[in-house]
């Protein structure tokens, strides 16, 4: 996602006004309790009159009040993959020093998913709630963060005022995971190459001074015999193969291509899980060899918005090959 930017009510916005059933009961009663105090001069009458006004009056007042002020601040999951539930929300903050917002109703518009709602009954001078909803996003790439409605019926419940508010950011979805077959699964697990590191592996990594809490099993006794002090070895992690996945294609057919990118993405996420370097080229898009984390949310991501419009005609720089490196050829 972008970087998360809060939206906040300010000034004077377009609110919309609508009463509820028991509003409409007090308006009609105004509007009768009027023209009867009109039509006989009884000062009861107008008393009646004036308090329902007034009512209605500090109704808006107060509402307003309870809407004005609030922040709202977009919350993403870590990672969200297409065709899968994901949990997306808002962190809303009341921003006023000192008056309190209540009863908001936040409504979730949006075309992927029925309306969604959530409610907060009291936000404080500074307090913050998270609100939450499930999402299943259908397409890969940045989806816009939903439109929020936000609404209270506070304080009588005669009125309900609401607004809309359009919180900044997108949402990156990554593509559909799909099944790599077993074929290739049992390729890709084949392959194990030294790590260069200290591990479990079966290759010597080094030699080094016996200290306390070694496995006794990982003396060097000839070392040991030679050097007059015990000797252990240290062995050599093993990891899968480096792999470079190679999208091949135009992109022209949209179901090749949506076929194609969940392919890669499906590979990359083994590929990481089995601790392989996964490098990533293509036309118009190159992420260099790496195994952590930041790697890993770097292909996804790449992958995430690929655009063959994009690289049209822009062709793919080749790559240098070197020993110990397999590709993975995947067409789009």
């Amino acid at each position: 996602m972008n970087s998360p930017q809060h939206s906040r009510w300010v000034g004077w916005p377009r609110r919309r006004l609508r009463p509820t059933r028991d509003g409409w009961w007090c308006l009609g009663a105004s509007i009768g309790l009027g023209f009867a105090a009109m039509n006989t001069g009884n000062n009861l009458l107008y008393l009646l009159v004036a308090m329902l006004c007034g009512l209605i009056i500090a109704s808006g007042l107060l509402s307003e009040q309870s809407l004005r002020g609030l922040e709202f601040v977009p919350v993403v999951p870590g990672e969200a993959w297409a065709g899968r539930p994901a949990l997306v929300g808002v962190r809303v903050a009341n921003g006023k020093r000192w008056r309190v917002s209540y009863s908001i109703t936040i409504d979730v518009l949006g075309a992927m998913d029925a309306r969604r709602s959530a409610y907060v009954a009291r936000l404080a001078p500074g307090e913050e709630q998270f609100v939450t909803w499930e999402t299943t996003f259908p397409l890969r790439g940045a989806h816009p963060f939903p439109r929020l409605r936000v609404s209270t019926r506070f304080p009588f419940g005669l009125f309900v005022k609401a607004g809309h508010i359009d919180v900044t950011g997108n949402v990156v979805v990554y593509p559909r995971l799909v099944s790599i077959g077993q074929a290739l699964v049992r390729d890709l697990a084949s392959g194990t190459a030294s790590a260069r590191r200290r591990g479990r592996g079966s290759d010597l990594h080094n030699l080094r001074e016996y200290r306390p809490g070694d496995e006794p099993r990982m003396i060097h006794w000839r070392s040991s015999a030679k050097s007059g002090a015990l000797v252990v070895r240290e062995l050599e992690a093993e990891t899968a193969i480096d792999t470079r996945i190679v999208l091949e294609g135009t992109g022209a057919d949209r179901d090749q291509l949506e076929r194609g990118i969940s392919e890669a993405a499906s590979l990359a996420v083994h590929l990481f899980r089995a601790g392989a370097r996964v490098e990533l080229r293509g036309p118009g898009v190159h992420v260099p060899p790496g195994q952590g984390r930041e790697d890993r949310r770097r292909v996804l991501t790449a992958l995430a918005l690929y655009d063959p419009a994009a690289a049209a005609g822009v062709a793919a720089e080749p790559a240098p090959r070197r020993a110990g490196l397999r590709e993975i050829r995947v067409q789009i």
